[in-house]
């Protein structure tokens, strides 16, 4: 066997053994977020979700961006999360750009964020993602409606 296929097949078997630690390594922030969720349906009647959110093609997607920036969080969880506030009527326009916000703008890491960026760079980024979110949003759900 060549140097360079034994090269490529411990690189292959280092990656799998890198992303099955990974995955393990989230399965508790998974298994928490799904425990709140299931709180939150408990919690937090339907009637609420659709006082919040009306239906406004506009304001919506505003509200989920607004929301998402203060309850910043991770990809991973971010799939359970807007799969349930889809199950709860919540419009694909709010949550789309709860879940872009969710993930791109982090008010909670403001402090740190700006100490190691510094705080131009943290405001500029903060707000371009939080306008960005309601772009991609409108734009993800007129791309879906065309399909």
């Amino acid at each position: 066997m060549k140097k360079s296929s034994i090269i490529k097949k411990s690189r292959i078997k280092q990656s799998i053994i890198k992303a099955g630690k990974a995955i393990v390594g989230s399965l508790p922030i998974l298994f928490s977020i799904v425990l709140l969720v299931s709180l939150a349906n408990v919690l937090i009647p339907k009637s609420f979700y659709e006082i919040l959110f009306q239906g406004n093609y506009f304001l919506d997607p505003i509200i989920g961006s607004t929301i998402g920036s203060i309850l910043a969080g991770n990809p991973v969880t971010s799939y359970v999360l807007g799969g349930e506030l889809l199950t709860q009527g919540v419009s694909m326009i709010a949550v789309t750009a709860f879940l872009v916000s969710w993930v791109t703008v982090g008010l909670i890491q403001l402090p740190a964020e700006s100490i190691l960026l510094g705080k131009k760079f943290t405001v500029v980024r903060n707000i371009t993602a939080f306008l960005f979110s309601i772009m991609v949003a409108i734009l993800t759900t007129i791309g879906v409606g065309l399909l």
